[in-house]
């Protein structure tokens, strides 16, 4: 009896010192909220939106300081991301608020946190005089996960899964390409008719897409298009009926000018990992020949090949209009309000049902933004015949005065 009550004695003693030891060494996610002021920089920025031009290259410095100050020391390692969530003017100034994310240990949380405030406030000390940030200001705080995914969930444009590495260095193809992950582009919406995949659509708010007026041409009922969200058709995250169908007034089928539609749903989607929203470009973007971006969809993986069974995504390049309308390509049949994006040499390329997806680009201060929607092309990945996408840029006005966002 003695031995038993020793022996079951050790069994609980070595469990409640390896759970121990597990617990104090065992790394988490921890989430911090930090704000500090900045003088003479009367901006307003909200992540629901792409920046405007005036907040945008303080925004960029801000992000890679903070960045470049966590990276630079001793808890680099512990360091995951930061996001500045938002900029409320004031008078004199602007109050930056900003996600921060670290993961460690509860033996070293207390050691990181002290860091995080010293590290932070040398930073608005060494940057005084140059960006006008005021030390004194700077407030900061743990907060739950819950919190910290209530800050970002509104925000457009931003991915929670991390980005492939093939769609990085640009090795895949929407044709025989590379599927995408759970939550990597969770604006990608499918328009379905009858419960079958058509084309593809944006997300742009709780209630309004962005599509291809083409989409429309042959099935323009309400009643059998739903929409679904998620990176696979079969298994969506979520469904939704459609309320409203806005062509382009000015859309002609012949050439494909003014090809895009505005899809209302009748009821709000809930923002979640995989259901968020894409920010619309700024007015004034420029597009220059080379700039890469990504198009998403769920379109034969060649000319005459099958669907995929995951939402596939593709690296291409943006190619000047004067190329895109050599006799040898399009013969002068691409307008302003139109984008070329691909290769010359061909093969990568949308095809066949990615119509009225997205193509997008990336904002230097870390946002994903909706620059064209799949529109035309003559076939899938041919020499001399890249994708043309309808430049979302030249219709702001009309989606506004559609929808008011």
């Amino acid at each position: 009896m003695i031995v038993l009550i020793l022996l079951g004695t050790l069994v609980i003693l070595g469990v409640t010192i390896g759970l121990l030891v597990h617990f104090l060494a065992f790394e988490k996610t921890h989430y911090y909220q930090v704000s500090f002021k900045v003088a003479d920089a009367p901006h307003d920025y909200d992540c629901e939106k792409i920046a405007s031009p005036g907040s945008r290259d303080l925004i960029k410095n801000i992000e890679i300081l903070i960045s470049n100050a966590f990276y630079n020391s001793p808890i680099s390692k512990e360091y995951i991301l930061s996001q500045l969530i938002r900029l409320s003017s004031e008078i004199n100034g602007a109050t930056a608020k900003i996600l921060l994310v670290f993961k460690s240990n509860l033996k070293k949380k207390n050691n990181i946190q002290r860091s995080l405030r010293s590290i932070l406030h040398q930073m608005l000390k060494e940057n005084k005089k140059s960006l006008f940030m005021d030390p004194s200001s700077l407030k900061f705080f743990e907060i739950s996960k819950e919190d910290a995914k209530n800050l970002t969930i509104n925000c457009c444009g931003r991915q929670l899964s991390p980005i492939s590495d093939d769609l990085i260095t640009g090795n895949n193809r929407i044709m025989g390409g590379v599927p995408s992950k759970e939550g990597e582009w969770p604006w990608q919406a499918s328009l379905k008719w009858n419960g079958r995949h058509w084309c593809g659509a944006s997300l742009i708010s709780k209630r309004w897409l962005v599509s291809a007026a083409h989409c429309f041409i042959r099935f323009i009922g309400i009643k059998n298009w739903t929409v679904t969200f998620g990176n696979t058709l079969n298994h969506p995250h979520m469904t939704r009926n459609i309320k409203e169908i806005i062509l382009h007034k000015d859309y002609q089928s012949r050439l494909q000018y003014d090809d895009i539609a505005l899809v209302q749903l009748t009821k709000e989607v809930t923002f979640t990992k995989n259901v968020r929203t894409i920010c619309l470009p700024d007015p004034t973007q420029n597009y220059t020949a080379g700039d890469r971006a990504i198009v998403t969809g769920w379109g034969k993986l060649s000319i005459n090949g099958p669907y995929p069974k995951k939402l596939q995504q593709a690296t291409v390049k943006i190619i000047d209009r004067d190329t895109c309308n050599a006799p040898q390509a399009y013969h002068g049949l691409v307008t302003d309000s139109m984008l070329c994006a691909g290769y010359m040499s061909g093969k990568v390329d949308s095809c066949e049902a990615d119509s009225g997806g997205p193509l997008v680009s990336f904002d230097h201060i870390g946002s994903w933004y909706l620059t064209g929607v799949v529109s035309w092309g003559e076939g899938c990945g041919k020499v001399n015949k890249p994708g043309v996408y309808t430049k979302v840029a030249s219709y702001l006005d009309w989606i506004a005065n559609k929808t008011g966002i």
